[in-house]
């Protein structure tokens, strides 16, 4: 789990989110000190301060479902802007519910309003710094790329591809030219060549990024460069704790084989097991009324059975039947089995619901109640599908290691695929989560999770 937390919790994005949290808070306590002192309300600052730290945890929770920590997306102002008064509308609905069930929470409207004017303003002007820091590049850590290839291509577009990156390529070493190069970094024969950035104390890391290791690594160059302080690191583990997968065509079985990976404690087994069968007890009392409404209409629609049960293979490839919801009509298969495609015309009007929202999976609490399967895990695919990936990805076998899910990292992490390009690029996501399986790994899914399914992205 170290390497997923060196990544998606880097130092520079967890000042921006709990400043952003700070500032929140206190706009609404400095507002209760002001009208303290101007005579208007009494400071109890034990309530006060749970007060504006209920209001904080709403605004920021409705922030990230409205995609306003994913700065990617090279998001103006003006935008932000629009989409963060959305945001907390809808946090000021859920805060009202929560003010009606729990009336001591209440904030006073006053300084309710007035609060909220200082949020947009703090916040607003937050962002606004927060951007400029990463249009300029401000805070980043230096690297030079030891090759030209596919592998340091692929690496200079995670790297420079994105606006909010943490590093910034000063170099490549190598004889071609890289395919993936937007701010013109230098291109230079031999490591040496970079004695100026190592003088200057200008260089962090080196990637060794080499398409072809043998004898073309400068050993003797990286270790005078570990001597000097500066860290030196693989191209495929650099990637890996970079993006959140695990280059699968590039990999050696031995960097696997001899991984501090892929391995699971009893205890951990015991404790996701056990919050498995709470979370499919709560989901499934929770959905009871959906789950028969859907039932219903499902009859009502169409003939043929309410489920769908077919055979997936599952942990330590046994075969299980799962469950889900039929969203096709009766004859969907009738021509063999296929990968589902975008705009199925063989999905009924309910399945196109149902499956956009979800509810299809909703019967999978039954094959967890089993121990068929997890609430967080690998997707189980079908035995003839199966078969045929075996042949054509590495490593695609030992995805069965581990019980399968209902959702999962590469479900989160990449758009729903329905072919063999698309299973290569779901392995990757997968074998990372092998790699690095713990419960606050499964609870950070969980919650990407809930995101997906209400921003209704993913589904056919």
């Amino acid at each position: 789990m170290q390497v997923f937390f060196n990544n998606y919790y880097h130092l520079r994005k967890m000042v921006f989110f709990l400043g952003e949290g700070l500032l929140i808070f206190l706009s609404l306590l400095v507002v209760d000190w002001y009208m303290l002192t101007s005579g208007f309300f009494h400071l109890d600052l034990p309530l006060n301060a749970a007060r504006a730290l209920l209001v904080t945890l709403i605004f920021q929770l409705c922030l990230y479902f409205f995609d306003l920590y994913d700065v990617n997306g090279n998001l103006t102002l003006p935008i932000t802007f629009t989409r963060m008064i959305q945001a907390f509308g809808v946090g000021c609905v859920i805060l009202a519910a929560i003010y009606y069930l729990f009336p001591f929470l209440i904030i006073t409207t006053l300084i309710f309003w007035t609060g909220y004017i200082w949020i947009c303003l703090t916040v607003t002007l937050w962002r606004g710094t927060y951007y400029f820091i990463l249009r300029n590049r401000y805070f980043v850590q230096n690297i030079l790329v030891v090759g030209t290839g596919t592998l340091a291509a692929d690496i200079a577009q995670e790297v420079e591809g994105v606006q909010d990156s943490v590093h910034r390529i000063c170099g490549f070493v190598g004889t071609g030219r890289p395919t993936f190069n937007p701010y013109n970094a230098p291109v230079r024969s031999r490591l040496e060549d970079y004695e100026d950035l190592f003088l200057r104390h200008k260089l962090q890391r080196i990637i060794v990024a080499l398409d072809d290791l043998r004898g073309e690594t400068p050993i003797k160059t990286l270790l005078k460069c570990k001597m000097r302080g500066i860290s030196i690191e693989q191209g495929v583990s650099f990637y890996e704790r970079l993006t959140g997968k695990i280059l699968v065509e590039k990999v050696p079985p031995s960097s696997i084989i001899y991984s501090d990976g892929f391995r699971s404690s009893w205890w951990t087994s015991q404790l996701k097991r056990t919050i498995d069968v709470i979370a499919a007890v709560l989901l499934f009392s929770a959905n009871l009324p959906v789950l028969l409404l859907t039932a219903l209409l499902i009859k009502l629609e169409s003939p043929g059975p309410i489920f769908y049960v077919q055979e997936r293979v599952g942990e330590k490839n046994r075969p299980f039947r799962l469950i889900k919801f039929r969203s096709m009509r009766q004859d969907a298969e009738s021509n063999g089995a296929v990968w589902a495609a975008e705009n199925d015309p063989r999905v009924t009007r309910i399945g196109s619901i149902i499956r956009r929202l979800r509810i299809d999976e909703l019967p999978q609490l039954i094959n967890i109640f089993k121990g068929e399967m997890s609430l967080v895990g690998p997707r189980p695919e079908r035995r003839i599908f199966v078969d045929e990936l075996v042949k054509k990805i590495p490593f695609y076998d030992i995805r069965h290691e581990v019980k399968p899910g209902v959702t999962g990292w590469a479900q989160v992490c990449y758009p729903y695929g329905a072919s063999e390009l698309d299973a290569l690029k779901k392995l990757e996501y997968d074998l990372y989560y092998m790699k690095n399986l713990s419960i606050a790994f499964d609870l950070l899914i969980i919650f990407k999770t809930a995101k997906t399914v209400l921003a209704r992205k993913g589904s056919r």
